[in-house]
């Protein structure tokens, strides 16, 4: 079985720089990763790339050649590959972690099939994904953009269907750190005062609901990252790792209990453990029940 992260979020969010991040993290620890480029129209990286999409495909050829926008050449390049990216997972093998940095159109991942084709691909080659969705966290400054990104965070979570974590991307460039960390366990009361008095009083009903779908339900919640820092890179990658059940099926190093050495013993163990049982079962003896 391999692992994956999928790496999504909009254009500007700092994906890329989250990968080579990531990699001279995994790379200082001892740990090995594989990055993958799946953006045709990307131009540099600071970090080795595994697998790259230009090598079969770009999408200045694809608009040159077919005629299309950057948005419907970007769709017929992640479709195109499909073939391509069946032959280099081959290369892999089990246990082998992979990061796909992706494209930051939008519709990819809210509404367009590809991205979810995508993952239907990856899952059909044995792989544990967790989608890790990046948002400025510049852009989280009112409750109107944190509603916003919440909602296009939902969006991508009912498209894909797999784990989401969701990061507050670029935390060292914020200025005042209090405005962000208001949002990473809003108060809804709160939020909907705030968010009645900046919006028309016709929205009222709707702001409600969207107060509580992101309160109730407790859908979508947001983890800060700051990349120059590394314990927070340390505590992103855990939370992402445990999402895809990472290092779960690992030998156990250390025993909790050594086994009964001979029979004695043994009979000893089931001695106590039936008697143990029988006190449960009887009301008069459960004051002397061994305390577990």
């Amino acid at each position: 079985m391999g692992y994956a992260q999928l790496v999504i979020g909009p254009a500007g969010s700092g994906k890329s720089t989250y990968c080579s991040s990531l990699y001279r993290h995994c790379e200082t620890v001892g740990r090995t990763m594989h990055v993958v480029n799946l953006d045709p129209a990307a131009e540099n990286f600071d970090y080795p790339v595994s697998m790259d999409i230009r090598e079969l495909i770009s999408l200045e050829d694809v608009m040159e050649e077919l005629g299309l926008g950057p948005n419907g050449g970007l769709i017929y390049c992640m479709e195109y590959s499909f073939d391509w990216l069946t032959e280099e997972l081959e290369n892999y093998r089990d246990d082998d972690y992979l990061v796909f940095d992706c494209p930051g159109q939008i519709e990819l991942f809210s509404h367009v099939p590809v991205l979810k084709n995508f993952v239907e691909h990856l899952k059909r080659h044995d792989f544990n994904i967790c989608v890790v969705y990046l948002l400025d966290s510049q852009f989280v400054t009112d409750v109107t953009k944190f509603i916003s990104g919440c909602m296009a965070s939902l969006s991508a979570m009912v498209q894909l269907e797999l784990p989401h974590v969701n990061i507050l991307s670029k935390m060292d460039l914020v200025p005042n750190k209090k405005d962000i960390e208001d949002y990473l366990d809003p108060d809804p009361v709160l939020l909907l005062s705030e968010l009645n008095q900046r919006m028309a009083p016709q929205f009222a009903k709707l702001n409600k609901s969207l107060i509580e779908l992101v309160d109730d339900f407790n859908t979508v919640s947001f983890i800060p990252l700051d990349l120059k820092k590394e314990n927070s890179i340390k505590y992103v990658l855990g939370q992402i790792d445990n999402a895809i059940q990472f290092g779960e099926d690992a030998d156990v190093k250390i025993k909790d209990f050594d086994p009964p050495e001979d029979d004695e013993e043994r009979r000893h163990l089931n001695v106590f453990f039936s008697d143990m049982f029988a006190k449960w079962f009887d009301p008069s003896q459960q004051d002397s029940l061994p305390i577990l």
